[in-house]
């Protein structure tokens, strides 16, 4: 189910990719052009988060000296807290949810540079396998491609498994050495994976353990050490940004160590994914700079217009208990008769009363005796002993 779900997210990433592929022919710039039409997509939800977190940012001093102030009761910290979220309008959780849109966005375009003949150009795996049969048949060196055992294909179930980037070098086979396997086969693309001298195919590591001075190595090379240093700096950025307390310091040492762990996976992941790396994190520091300056001045105008606002406010409430005040001292005040006071003496002496006589409840009576307890007394209660 997961895989069918996954295969159906890719669909539309693949499309966009295919369609850059096809108009530069080239597998590296089909990425940094996708990277860049789905950054530019999530950009309002994006302005949404940023908005918030400078929002926050703005209000962390207000917060230190709530939580200076309240120490010693969390109860009341809280509700102040809550209440500075209500005067200023401000959701604190109204940004996160966008922060993880580009999570599967990466899964989906990992699928697609992993497994491009089932998820970019979305062929079935009954393409796969017979392309694996034809191949075979026509003497191509499979040891890249299939998983092997005892020098021959592990089948399982009648189906050939192949190696973990099995696809694409069975798409690279087929595409230089053979093309005339896949004709007749609708979708079919002859991929060519090299881009700006370097296999995008590749993986980096491998270049590390094969090093040689030649730009298709120390390019590869380069391409997770740029990833993480695109990253830095954007984390960077964005932790200046943030508010400014013990919790978000601690979060932001974890961050910075984020990018080491990019390095790491674009070492072992084919050279493509770094490079989507490095156009999103490049495109997210530019939008991060451009997008502090806009919603500086914005929100800086926002909390004048607000405190304005409050301001009249005020001014409104003090001018209307200044008039009310001024009517009641105008009033006449009307003092009460002899009669009057004397009526109201007796009223409440009546209620004193009534109070009193009712102060024995029924349940507790016995006879005509308020005070008596238990039985009803009897005279002859004793006479015939």
């Amino acid at each position: 189910m997961f895989s069918t779900i996954g295969y159906i997210i890719c669909i539309p990433f693949a499309w966009v990719v295919r369609l850059f592929y096809n108009m530069t022919g080239s597998y590296g710039m089909a990425i940094i052009l996708f990277t860049i039409v789905t950054k530019l997509l999530m950009l309002p939800f994006q302005m949404k988060s940023k908005k918030s977190m400078m929002r926050m940012s703005r209000m962390s001093g207000k917060m230190q000296e709530i939580q200076k102030k309240y120490a010693n009761n969390q109860m009341k910290m809280n509700e102040e807290i809550q209440k500075l979220y209500a005067e200023e309008g401000l959701n604190p959780m109204s940004g996160c949810l966008w922060s993880f849109l580009p999570f599967p966005i990466l899964i989906a375009l990992y699928s697609i540079i992993r497994q491009p003949i089932t998820h970019f150009m979305t062929l079935s795996n009954e393409v796969v396998q017979d392309l694996v049969a034809k191949a075979t048949a026509a003497g191509l060196d499979m040891s890249t491609i299939v998983q092997m055992k005892d020098g021959a294909a592990v089948v399982i179930n009648g189906v050939t498994q192949l190696q973990p980037y099995g696809q694409i070098n069975l798409v690279k086979a087929v595409s230089s050495q053979m093309p005339e396997l896949a004709e007749g086969v609708d979708g079919w693309l002859n991929l060519n994976y090299n881009s700006f001298g370097l296999d995008m195919a590749a993986n980096p590591w491998d270049a590390v353990k094969n090093f040689s001075v030649s730009w298709a190595v120390i390019g590869l090379i380069l391409i997770p050490i740029l990833a993480g240093g695109t990253q830095i700096l954007l984390t960077k950025i964005t932790t200046k940004q943030q508010p400014q307390n013990e919790a978000t310091a601690s979060t932001n040492r974890i961050m910075m160590f984020m990018p080491l762990m990019s390095v790491y996976i674009a070492f072992m992941m084919p050279a493509a994914l770094g490079v989507y790396w490095i156009a999103q994190s490049g495109f997210a520091t530019v939008q991060e700079l451009v997008l502090g300056k806009f919603f500086n001045k914005k929100l800086e105008a926002e909390e004048n217009a607000r405190y304005e606002a409050r301001q009249e406010e005020r001014k409104r409430k003090m001018e209307e208990a200044k008039i009310l005040q001024e009517q009641q001292r105008q009033q006449p005040v009307k003092k009460k008769t002899l009669k009057e006071r004397q009526q109201e003496a007796r009223e409440a002496k009546a209620a004193k009363a009534a109070k009193a006589a009712t102060s024995t409840t029924d349940a507790g009576r016995v006879g005509d005796r308020p005070y008596a307890r238990g039985r009803a007394y009897k005279a002859d209660r004793y006479d015939g002993e």
